[in-house]
């Protein structure tokens, strides 16, 4: 781990981690997280049992001896998947403890991690998703995790955001794309508030999805959505996607109306798509 991360993470991860069943196949590990080491924003991983036995692991958290002992009744990690290029503390730790699992991200990732300090995972672990790809709507990790998800890589965003939908259950599961703060469960362990301080209740403003969510809608339009040539596509797509659940890697699990929420939080994105088709 690099050691700029270090300051970002709870220092004991065990203690004040939150871990639950949202569906018998499907678990999350939500985390405290305060972004610049001050908003709180909370972080989540998410764990999702394949029909195979196997499992796929999402902005994996800290391994912490808990952890393991979900894991290992959830059952063996195959993928470790970075949802974007923000959301991959942990790839290394993962990696040395399911040494068979594939590594996915972005194309970026790697560069990146070595840009920043990170360990060097081996190169043949990596399924690198890639804009190309994207842009084709010819995405593909393997038969066994396409069988299972719908896959989106939204490059156009700054974090090159990575969304999945596992289509057994409806359950979309992004990171960066969309907030759902405060991020009260995440934060409900620490003893810290999700939405105290001028800076964080600011993050909350800007990035929640109560009423038209004009804010988080300007935030991504005039902001985050940096290629919108690419980004409105990709949107558009996640849209004819089949899902009621969103889990986010910030702020709390949206369990019913995701899609209803998706469509109002990225409909300028959308519209725009349909436009220029």
């Amino acid at each position: 781990m690099a050691s700029n991360a270090r300051k970002l993470i709870p220092s004991d991860p065990e203690r004040v981690m939150v871990i639950r069943s949202v569906t018998p196949d499907i678990k999350t590990f939500s985390t405290p997280f305060l972004r610049f080491g001050r908003i709180a924003i909370g972080g989540r991983g998410t764990a999702v049992r394949l029909q195979s036995g196997n499992t796929a692991v999402f902005s994996p958290v800290a391994l912490t001896p808990t952890v393991k002992e979900e894991m290992h009744a959830l059952g063996p990690a195959k993928y470790l998947v970075a949802l974007d290029a923000e959301h991959h503390i942990f790839l290394e730790e993962w990696s040395k403890a399911y040494p068979d699992a594939r590594v996915v991200g972005p194309e970026t990732l790697p560069g990146l991690r070595d840009k920043q300090g990170y360990g060097k995972i081996a190169q043949d672990k990596w399924v690198l998703l890639k804009a190309k790809d994207a842009d084709a709507k010819t995405l593909s990790v393997d038969a066994e995790f396409d069988a299972e998800f719908d896959l989106e890589y939204a490059h156009g965003h700054g974090n090159k955001e990575v969304v999945v939908n596992h289509r057994k259950s409806g359950t979309l599961i992004e990171a960066d794309l969309l907030f759902n703060l405060p991020a009260t469960e995440q934060m409900s362990k620490s003893g810290l508030s999700p939405t105290g301080g001028l800076l964080t209740k600011l993050m909350v403003w800007l990035n929640n999805s109560n009423g038209e969510a004009l804010s988080q809608r300007r935030f991504l339009w005039y902001g985050a959505a940096q290629d919108k040539k690419s980004f409105n596509p990709a949107m558009a797509r996640i849209a004819s996607w089949n899902f009621d659940r969103i889990i986010p890697c910030h702020g709390d699990v949206i369990e019913t109306g995701g899609k209803r929420i998706f469509e109002k939080v990225m409909e300028w994105h959308i519209q725009a798509a349909r436009k220029s088709t």
